[in-house]
């Protein structure tokens, strides 16, 4: 998804020339280890897709890209290409670009080289008009092809301009049968791939790629619902395992070890836990949780001696991580954090982490490619020494009804030990410090409303006990358990999205399901959450 484009030079080889000499330029000009833009390879010649893509970079403007000998030579277009044969488009040659961005739309990070979002704006295929050599046309300064596209039709020129210091050229549509005067790319905004804007490509981008993978894997996918369950097939080759082994899963085999140690012990009088079930709860539960980890680092809570023994946070890439395992370099790293990090995209990646005994996940607020900025804005009841579950309740309800006055969109989980957590979505565009200046806002609201539960003391053996509402959540590198994460706890208790009507349940309690009766729980409920994730909500003044 990631498309790039800038008024530069490329003088294109001779046919016959390979995929890879023609990406020289395209290279040289990124830094694969920073960007999140596929490197490209030599593809093979002889295509004949052309692609438009709508880029708003520094400015806007539209990516014309003709396959031409295993590449895709571009020009950038600032007002489009148009089907009005009066129409005489300024068309700046740049560098060719890998076959892999003609499918793609999303964004490139800001800061990077040609950040912005982008749109498949059109594409299709093309043929050459008056020669079989495409690319020596291209080097002549003037190539005549038809196209046969979803909005695009017809005879087109691609003519160079007199000799300056940018390789400009004008794009032009023959006076033919496709012709249409007046028409302009801007009145026919969506994308031909997803049917999006722009603005909602930029909101919630569906995909992101990451360097230093082969093109074909590198993709990220972002968005909710992209994600399968092991099959009953897979789920019986688990069961079959007697203690190590590869599981393919996904397309993946997993490797797996010591699948009947005990990690968790029992609680209520029912067995132990073993590693093979968390391993089957985070492969099971995947699709649910997966759009709350995808393209966001994740820190992981350790306990490979089990829960009973101390584990250890880990934030970077573990060792001999398979090559498979999606990762993403911080280019930013605070003193003490980690440069390179896990990005769980897929079943294959949960079921390799709970082999690690990573009992617990913790995903940053932010995803790519803005991690440092916030797509939640995070309330958190953390209970005191003295708090009982009946008062977490009485908190949470009464941001209910504050949530509910404002008419802010948010939904609760409990968190799998003693509290409650509420999960509010944001737009775009809101820092950390917007997000914790407006919780601490709501929170105090609802403190001021029953003083004797709550204390903002910073540390627990200074509140007498009380509870603390906890608007400091809201900070770069500082998370929460994700939904569907499990706990170490006895008994391997999970983090359980619940509807707001459910804090009127008697029976609710923070630690009710574990990983042995969410499946029942995922099949009644499934997740109250789920219709929040992407969701551009402007927070209120207050």
């Amino acid at each position: 998804m990631l498309v790039i484009a800038v008024g530069y030079t490329f003088l294109v080889p001779r046919k016959g020339g390979s995929g890879g000499e023609k990406l020289r330029e395209y290279r040289a000009k990124r830094d694969f280890a920073v960007t999140a833009e596929p490197e490209g390879a030599a593809a093979d010649a002889g295509g004949a897709r052309f692609v438009v893509q709508r880029h708003r970079a520094r400015r806007l403007h539209y990516d014309f890209r003709l396959e031409v000998d295993g590449a895709l030579a571009s020009w950038a277009v600032p007002r489009g290409p148009s089907l009005d044969p009066a129409a005489r488009q300024l068309a700046v040659h740049v560098e060719d670009h890998p076959v892999e961005y003609a499918d793609f739309e999303g964004v490139i990070p800001r800061g990077q080289y040609g950040g912005g979002d982008v749109i498949v704006w059109d594409r299709g295929t093309w043929t050459p008009a008056h020669t079989d050599d495409p690319a020596t046309a291209i080097r002549d300064g003037e190539l005549h092809f038809d196209l046969a596209g979803e909005k695009l039709a017809g005879r087109f020129a691609l003519i160079r301009r007199g000799r300056t210091g940018k390789d400009e050229w004008l794009l032009v549509h023959k006076n033919d049968e496709h012709a249409r005067h007046g028409w302009t790319a801007d009145d026919h905004p969506r994308s031909v791939l997803s049917g999006r804007t722009n603005d909602e490509v930029a909101a919630a981008p569906a995909a992101l790629w990451q360097s230093g993978l082969p093109a074909a894997e590198a993709e990220v996918r972002l968005g909710a619902g992209a994600w399968e369950p092991p099959t009953g097939d897979e789920l019986a080759a688990l069961d079959a395992i007697r203690r190590n082994d590869r599981w393919s899963v996904a397309g993946r085999d997993v490797k797996l070890t010591n699948l009947d140690k005990v990690l968790f012990p029992g609680r209520d009088g029912e067995a132990p836990v073993t590693k093979r079930e968390l391993v089957r709860h985070y492969a099971t539960v995947g699709p649910l949780l997966l759009p709350y980890l995808a393209g966001r680092p994740v820190n992981m809570h350790r306990f490979p001696e089990g829960v009973g023994r101390p584990g250890f946070w880990q934030q970077e890439l573990p060792a001999g991580t398979p090559d498979w395992v999606r990762r993403w370099h911080d280019d930013h790293p605070g003193p003490g954090t980690a440069e390179w990090r896990v990005l769980v995209d897929g079943v294959p990646t949960l079921a390799w982490l709970a082999n690690l005994a990573a009992v617990e996940l913790h995903p940053w607020t932010g995803r790519l490619p803005e991690v440092r900025r916030p797509a939640w804005a995070l309330i958190d009841i953390d209970p005191g020494t003295r708090t009982t579950f009946d008062q977490v309740l009485v908190l949470a309800r009464l941001f209910r009804t504050a949530l509910r006055h404002l008419g802010v969109a948010g939904m609760p989980k409990v968190t799998g030990q003693r509290g409650v957590q509420i999960w509010v979505p944001v737009a775009p565009g809101y820092t950390y410090s917007d997000t914790r200046g407006w919780v601490e806002k709501v929170s105090k609201a609802v403190g001021s409303t029953v003083p004797e539960l709550v204390s903002w003391e910073w540390t627990k053996d200074r509140r007498g006990g009380r509870a603390r509402l906890d608007y400091t959540q809201n900070v770069v590198n500082k998370t929460l358990v994700a939904p569907w994460s499990v706990r170490p706890q006895p008994g391997a208790p999970v983090s359980v999205p619940i509807t707001w009507e459910e804090l009127d349940d008697p029976d609710l309690a923070p630690d009710r399901w574990t990983v042995r009766d969410v499946p029942d729980r995922v099949h009644e409920v499934g997740d109250p959450l789920a219709p929040l994730i992407g969701r551009a909500q402007k927070l209120p003044s207050l």
